[in-house]
């Protein structure tokens, strides 16, 4: 029987000297954060807990040089999360990143994909 050719992709993480930093659970969160204004849906929304969510803003907004989210306590009535300017420059670089990277590594990934 023939088989077809992987389905392979590449993905994109940046890295702090060897540690991550910033790659693509951190952009879907920020996405969803951006989509719903909210910590506790935008979690719900990624099926991850709230604290976790929680514990990864809580590390970009101290790991770059500006915070990435805003966080307004208080629940459904007046809580809430947004992003900042700087958190929605991120998302948009990155987003260019992204997209700039792949155009050059898909022709690439699917040559490999084709000695799988």
């Amino acid at each position: 029987m023939p088989t077809r050719p992987a389905s392979l992709h590449a993905q994109l993480r940046l890295l702090r000297g060897r540690r991550p930093f910033f790659g693509p659970g951190k952009h879907q969160l920020l996405q969803a954060i951006a989509r719903s204004g909210s910590l506790t849906d935008a979690a719900r929304a990624l099926g991850m807990s709230y604290m976790r969510a929680w514990t990864l803003v809580r590390a970009m907004n101290r790991e770059w040089r500006a915070p990435l989210v805003a966080l307004r306590r208080g629940g459904d009535q007046r809580g809430g999360a947004t992003l900042t300017a700087a958190g929605r420059a991120v998302l948009r670089d990155f987003d260019a990143l992204v997209a700039a990277t792949d155009r050059v590594a898909r022709p690439l990934v699917r040559r490999l994909a084709a000695r799988v």
